[in-house]
């Protein structure tokens, strides 16, 4: 089973992690020798900032993916669908979208009331409607709860139209019922092995009702801090301390369950980068590669690691 590791840059109070794009030029590069497969852009500028530091990014890089954080609601379904289809056919299928849940605006507000099942219906809405864009071969008018389109076409979408990936999170019933019918990888809460399994558990129940168990995959946070590790979100954290190796160690129980993708935050100055790559990754990578030739018995991976690492 193939473990990736997603590159999650800090938000330092003094600026943003591309506020110089020279200098992110250059982590760019080491993030992506470092064995990292992905970038999460999320900069506190918001989401037209957002777009444009994607097509930066993929412009100076060879294979890293960029993983774009979107909201529903910031701009309309057809721009953002016929900008999104621009990005993904110029990326050479580089580019997934990753949606987050924010409150209504002021303005949507006076006309329904605003919950957290209200923000999650317009997701879902929204979520139809860049896919029905991404995919048709001609116009077509919508009118829903959220959204009124008329006409609605993006008529440059390449040959086989646009299919990013989409990433969604969350623990409410409400939100895995949208992941479940959406997401073709779910961001985890951070928990104990126990806990995030019977969360995973729950994703896959709601996505088995759209016949979509089989096609899920699972991305769990982690942050690491100037003393050690630990996961997020902080309310509910897995401490997880020490040199690279026993850090890599403890991350074994998770892959065991079916995580395919590590997604790390806290790193980012080059050493930091750098070391995490020639020592984590290749130990987690080599680890689960020995142990897979070992054909180990269904659960023991998990039970064992997870042992071992308290014990040590």
């Amino acid at each position: 089973m193939p473990i990736e590791f997603t590159h999650v840059p800090g938000k330092p109070a003094n600026g943003s992690f591309f506020y110089d794009f020279a200098e992110t030029a250059t982590r760019l590069s080491l993030i992506e020798d470092a064995g990292f497969r992905r970038l999460v852009v999320d900069d506190p500028a918001g989401l037209l900032t957002n777009m444009d530091i994607a097509a930066q990014t993929l412009d100076r890089t060879g294979s890293l993916e960029v993983v774009l954080t979107h909201w529903a609601g910031v701009i309309e379904p057809t721009v953002a669908a016929r900008q999104l289809a621009a990005l993904d056919r110029k990326s050479g299928r580089r580019l997934s979208l990753r949606m987050l849940s924010e409150p209504l605006e002021d303005s949507d507000a006076e006309a329904r009331p605003v919950g957290h099942s209200v923000v999650w219906q317009r997701i879902d809405e929204y979520l139809v409607l860049l896919k029905r864009l991404w995919s048709n071969d001609r116009p077509f008018d919508h009118e829903g709860a959220f959204y009124s389109v008329r006409g609605g076409f993006v008529p440059r979408k390449g040959p086989h139209g646009a299919d990013l990936a989409i990433r969604l999170g969350g623990q409410s019933g409400t939100a895995l019922k949208v992941a479940g019918k959406h997401a073709d990888v779910f961001e985890l809460a951070a928990g104990s092995p126990d806990e995030v399994a019977q969360l995973m558990q729950r994703v896959r129940g709601a996505a088995a009702e759209h016949g979509r168990a089989g096609k899920l995959r699972f991305a769990l946070p982690v942050r690491i801090h100037p003393d050690g590790w630990t996961s997020t979100p902080d309310h509910k954290a897995v401490g997880l301390a020490g040199p690279p190796a026993r850090i890599a160690l403890a991350l074994l129980p998770y892959a065991a369950l079916g995580i395919e993708e590590f997604m790390i935050g806290g790193i980012d100055r080059p050493s930091e980068i750098a070391r995490i790559g020639r020592e984590t990754i290749t130990l987690v990578a080599n680890s689960l590669a020995r142990r897979e030739v070992e054909v180990p018995q269904p659960g023991m991976l998990a039970s064992q690691t997870f042992a071992e690492h308290c014990a040590s």
